[in-house]
């Protein structure tokens, strides 16, 4: 395989697995661009009480994110369960340790975007990709939207939104054709965009 000419970092927080089959979603779409590369990540849980996190290494699945790892990447998609209509603590107590990045201005001009699962069709998927966007515009980055021109996103009748793909998992863990299509979706565009940006600064 050729070395990939962009990464497209996939940040993700799942408790039950609805998050993180969305994650390898957007992962489908950025590899579907020639020459990107999906790097999937998660975020270890967070006490409540110290906030120790979980062992340095996760029992299973992707590994944990590290901040060179972001701020290294050329493009993020950030993923997160809905809690009370905000992002879960984990993925915040990862991403309020991004100080030193943002003096340095690192993410800024970087394209990124936003995706949720939620237990209910009403559970805050909107104020919780909202949420998610607020750190990244403080970082100057890139924020990209689902376009209002994909059949996807006018027939669905469980998740999607146009502020970024979401998931309704209140009788079905598992996503829809128009859950998974705008996905993908959103990790296409991710990683066009990224490519088009490094271009255009070569």
């Amino acid at each position: 395989m050729d070395r990939a000419e962009i990464k497209i970092l996939i940040v993700y927080y799942s408790r039950n697995g609805s998050t993180l089959k969305m994650a390898r979603q957007i992962a489908r779409g950025v590899e579907s661009v020639a020459g990107a590369e999906a790097v999937l990540r998660t975020v270890p849980e967070v006490s409540t009480v110290c906030e120790k996190v979980a062992d340095s290494i996760p029992a299973d699945g992707a590994p944990y994110a590290s901040l060179r790892e972001l701020e290294t990447c050329d493009g993020l998609a950030l993923g997160s369960p809905t809690h009370f209509g905000n992002m879960a603590a984990p993925l915040k107590h990862f991403i309020d340790g991004t100080t030193a990045m943002w003096f340095a201005g690192a993410l800024s001009g970087k394209p990124a975007g936003v995706f949720t699962s939620t237990g209910s069709m009403h559970g805050g998927q909107e104020t919780t990709l909202l949420s998610m966007m607020l750190p990244l515009m403080h970082h100057g980055m890139l924020l990209l939207s689902l376009p209002c021109n994909e059949i996807a996103l006018r027939e669905t009748v469980s998740g999607g939104t146009p502020y970024g793909p979401s998931h309704r998992s209140e009788t079905d863990s598992e996503l829809t054709e128009h859950e998974k299509r705008l996905c993908w979706v959103l990790g296409e565009r991710l990683a066009k965009t990224a490519l088009a940006l490094k271009a255009n600064r070569t």
